[in-house]
């Protein structure tokens, strides 16, 4: 068992350095310049896969795994029972407004290897009205972890390892035991998803379905699925294992797999096994004739875990990772076009790709400083016009009161040459009547004294 054990990490290891780069290759798969040799003796490299294993069991692996379903359909139950373990998570509720993620990260180990394992669940999923951008907030999610990665490599002081653990390797999409076929939702969720990760699509509860339902909504799903050109993972069948790769073909033709979740312990027969109770029976998750359930978790768990990593990395991450790098301006010479209008530039260094964004970043800038000048000038120009009407209309408002305040001034005059012709007036009378009057009194006077 340790020796079989040994072989798959060798090969997977294998398999994840010939992902690296190397130098082209001709049709046979060698180096045109390479010379194959023979050693006459021993080396030592042989135990290089036992270096590797020994370094896995001290460092452990991260395995991270998106859970996507509608609310109630069982996917912490199945996490619970897949590990054998209570990971504690809490119920979600159908009220939710729009769809949430909810992540928990947890140690576990297993004969003293070590595993890190980050569950991501959907809260709310399929409980909106409007389901067309339920996928969104999943998507926004993955591209997420994908950026933090490339940032990190990007970056000076780099810690990848680190960053690993927050890949998404696995995504168990539950599919609800309807028996009829695939909802909208989950065609257009499955086939947004399908280059971001890896997709496992399971039936959840299919202890609700009959057998022979359960196999005419399994061929109605794959119909679908294949009728949509939704790419999910497919268990590598190109091993050197032959056992492996008949264990992979079994999986393969067994998809969607039928799962049934429970921690309960039940009395089947003289022995103790987790399953479910019901009046008509007891249904066993580790019995395959029951569920898919023994076939889930030894493909996911025991077969192809390094599998589902690799392609994370080798796959899913390198595809965001090129189109990132083209949208910083990286070209490799097969995407060169030279009859395109706007002509990818070769570049290959970072150097290269700063000093070419800064000649568009100048560029831009001086096309906005045009810009710029003309609104202000446009805007100064409004402004003047805006204010020489302004200055007209205060003009002709200023001469209108100038004409009017000269009509009342004459007005004024006038009234003021009025009012002194009447006291010149009333000054003459009364001097003419006090004339009269010392007059009088004096004739008085002379008349008395007679």
């Amino acid at each position: 068992m340790a020796c079989t054990i040994s072989n798959k990490n060798h090969e997977s290891y294998n398999r994840i350095q010939a992902s690296e780069a190397f130098p082209k290759y001709n049709l046979n798969g060698s180096n045109e310049n390479e010379r194959i040799l023979k050693l006459k003796g021993y080396v030592g490299f042989e135990k290089l896969a036992h270096q590797y294993v020994n370094k896995i069991v001290k460092e452990g692996i991260s395995f991270n795994i998106l859970c996507i379903g509608e609310t109630g359909i069982g996917k912490s139950t199945l996490m619970d029972t897949l590990f054998n373990t209570n990971l504690s998570s809490s119920t979600s509720t159908h009220c939710l407004e729009n769809v949430d993620l909810k992540s928990n990260t947890f140690e576990l180990s297993e004969k003293n290897v070590n595993l890190k394992l980050t569950i991501i669940e959907t809260c709310g999923y399929g409980d909106q009205i409007d389901k067309s951008n339920s996928h969104q907030e999943i998507l926004n999610y993955l591209d997420k972890q994908y950026e933090s990665f490339l940032q990190e490599e990007l970056s000076l002081n780099r810690n990848i390892h680190q960053i690993n653990d927050k890949l998404v390797h696995l995504c168990l999409y539950f599919i609800s035991p309807t028996g009829h076929s695939l909802k909208a939702i989950d065609l257009n969720t499955m086939k947004a998803l399908d280059s971001k990760v890896n997709i496992i699509p399971i039936i959840a509860k299919a202890d609700t379905i009959c057998k022979n339902e359960l196999l005419h909504f399994k061929q109605r799903i794959m119909n679908e699925i294949f009728k949509n050109s939704i790419n999910i993972y497919q268990f590598p069948t190109n091993e050197n294992d032959s056992c492996v790769n008949n264990q992979n073909l079994i999986a393969n033709s067994l998809y969607p797999l039928a799962v049934i979740g429970s921690n309960e312990i039940v009395k089947f027969g003289n022995k103790q096994v987790r399953g479910r109770q019901y009046e008509w029976g007891i249904v066993s998750i580790e019995n395959e004739s029951h569920c898919d359930f023994v076939k889930l978790r030894e493909m996911i768990l025991s077969t192809n875990m390094f599998d589902l990593i690799e392609i994370t990395h080798t796959k899913h991450y390198q595809t965001f990772r090129a189109t990132r790098y083209i949208e910083l301006g990286f070209c490799d010479n097969e995407n060169f076009d030279p009859d395109k209008k706007n002509k990818c530039r070769i570049l290959r260094t970072i150097k290269d790709v700063y000093c070419a964004k800064k000649l568009d970043l100048d560029e831009e800038m001086h096309l906005k400083e045009l810009q710029f000048k003309d609104k202000f000038i446009k805007k100064v120009k409004e402004k003047e016009l805006i204010i020489k009407e302004m200055e007209k209309n205060l003009n002709s408002k200023f001469n209108q009161w100038k004409i009017e305040q000269d009509e009342w001034r004459h007005r004024i005059e006038f009234k003021r040459r009025e009012l002194d012709d009447q006291m010149r007036e009333f000054t003459e009378r009364k001097f003419c009547l006090d004339k009269l009057k010392l007059s009088t009194l004096s004739s008085v006077k002379n008349l008395k004294k007679k």
